[in-house]
């Protein structure tokens, strides 16, 4: 196999993350005879910094000349003024607006040894295993109108929520898909007693069920379904949620595990071309320091050999990888290594260790 994956390591402990991801994949592709090639390009904060925009024109045309993109994180104080013109959150929209990347899938599964590190009792987290689709193109984050201004007299924000029906067949038709591979069972949220929108969203969502007989669908109102979470986790197989919705139950999912640390993410459109990342943010607190967890990226590194690059067993060999040294005690600070916890590059290299004894 050789394939071309742009990096976009970003802000924060970004180009720490994804370095060390690097040398993860290079292992991999020098056990199984790969070829990777790799180009860095700009994006968030630090592309405003150098270049004035969030998402610069090379680096679009670099992710659509890519096999696959590995992305680290965006933003941190620097940039953190809700009033600004340009925010390095833009580059991350605008990227899967040109890349038409409609659909975030997020994997949570809880690694065997980490139950003491979820907030949950371990016996809510048995067989915790999850995947949420979240639509990404379209809702409020995109519709329009959108706005502020004066109305009498009074500061007023406003934001339009909106779907059409192809929008929302395609991310529920991608979860039904996932769902086949799984245990057969969908979860769409909406809030449908409310939400002119999420009427449409769950009649669009039954007839794709109906389509589908084989795999299992329910509807759950949002509100609802975050309790759920938290008190019956066990019982979501696959859960399928327009971009707010997803945005939010997705965080809210992810801290069952324990650490953001450790969660990757795809995000996916109609063609093999897909955005990796861990769903963590780029924490500048610990930016530079080499303290930061690098297995979400290389998690998320694993993602893209499996739907972007169809290499299935080489992806299975990293994830064995990290089951294995977390079996072995290893673990970074924010995984409770106290003062024997590791750092980015040793963490990566006790991957690598693994990867290379496999």
């Amino acid at each position: 196999m050789k394939a071309k994956i742009t990096l976009l390591p970003g802000d924060g402990i970004g180009p720490e993350i994804v370095d060390a991801t690097r040398q993860v994949l290079e292992s991999v592709a020098q056990k199984s005879g790969h070829s990777f090639t790799f180009s860095t390009h700009l994006i968030g904060g630090i592309a405003i910094d150098e270049t004035g925009v969030p998402l610069p024109d090379d680096t679009i045309v670099a992710c659509r000349s890519a096999d696959a993109v590995l992305l680290g994180a965006v933003g941190g104080p620097k940039w953190d003024d809700p009033t600004a013109t340009v925010r390095p959150e833009q580059g991350l929209l605008g990227m899967r607006k040109a890349l038409k990347l409609f659909a975030n899938v997020r994997p949570v599964k809880l690694f065997r040894g980490l139950e003491a590190a979820s907030p949950l009792r371990p016996e809510r987290l048995r067989g915790v295993d999850l995947v949420f689709i979240r639509e990404l193109t379209g809702g409020i984050y995109f519709g329009q109108p959108k706005g502020k201004e004066t109305r009498n007299g009074l500061r007023t924000g406003f934001d339009t929520m909106v779907y059409d029906e192809s929008e929302i067949r395609r991310i529920v038709e991608l979860a039904f898909e996932v769902a086949r591979k799984r245990s057969k069972r969908v979860t769409s949220i909406d809030k449908a007693n409310v939400l002119q929108t999420m009427q449409v969203w769950r009649e669009v969502a039954t007839e794709v069920g109906k389509a589908n007989p084989d795999v299992q669908l329910e509807h759950q109102l949002v509100d609802s379904a975050a309790m759920r979470l938290v008190t019956d986790p066990s019982s979501f197989d696959v859960i399928v949620a327009g971009n707010m919705f997803g945005d939010i139950l997705s965080d809210e999912g992810a801290v069952l595990t324990g650490s953001l640390g450790l969660l990757p993410s795809a995000s996916l459109g109609e063609g093999t071309l897909g955005v990796y990342e861990p769903i963590h943010g780029s924490a500048p607190d610990i930016a530079g320091r080499g303290i930061a967890n690098p297995l979400g990226t290389i998690l998320s590194a694993a993602m893209m050999l499996r739907h972007s690059l169809n290499l299935d067993e080489d992806a299975k060999t990293i994830e064995d990888a990290v089951q294995k040294v977390l079996d072995s005690g290893l673990r970074t600070a924010d995984l409770g290594g106290g003062t024997n916890s590791l750092g980015t590059t040793q963490m990566a290299q006790a991957v690598m260790a693994a990867i290379e004894g496999a």
